[in-house]
């Protein structure tokens, strides 16, 4: 399974809302497979991935109609956490995201993602509690 490096958190802060009926079904049947198969790897690759697949704002190979954000969300992840291009134990790589998140690099992250104010991702993944 391919994962642009942002959506190792949008993964964990799905709640079953979307883009679309197609995009809501393919994103939870990918994010049921990452959570109940403990050894689920994952490509990281920095370009339009398997949830970019059914996500009408793709329109094309490597583009979406927000490429710049998404990008940016992307090369954030990166640099906070150490990620690279290859491959990953989703459950791993998410873990440790997780024991390094704080309020502020998810604001920091996540601010501008239109997902963000609904505050299912904080939840998710700051666990309720506030990590500053």
């Amino acid at each position: 399974m391919k994962l642009r490096p942002h959506h190792l958190l949008c993964t964990q802060g799905y709640s079953g809302k979307g883009y679309s009926s197609d995009f809501v079904e393919n994103m939870t049947a990918i994010t049921t497979h990452l959570c109940s198969d403990t050894d689920a790897a994952v490509d990281v690759v920095f370009y339009t991935d398997d949830i970019c697949f059914k996500c009408p704002k793709m329109i094309g190979d490597n583009l979406c109609e927000h490429n710049e954000k998404v990008n940016r969300f992307d090369q954030k992840v990166c640099d906070y956490f150490g990620i690279e291009e290859g491959r990953y134990i989703y459950q791993d790589v998410v873990r440790e995201i997780s024991a390094q998140m704080t309020l502020f690099v998810m604001d920091d992250i996540c601010g501008q993602c239109a997902w963000y104010s609904m505050g299912d991702c904080r939840d998710s993944i700051l666990g309720g509690v506030t990590k500053i």
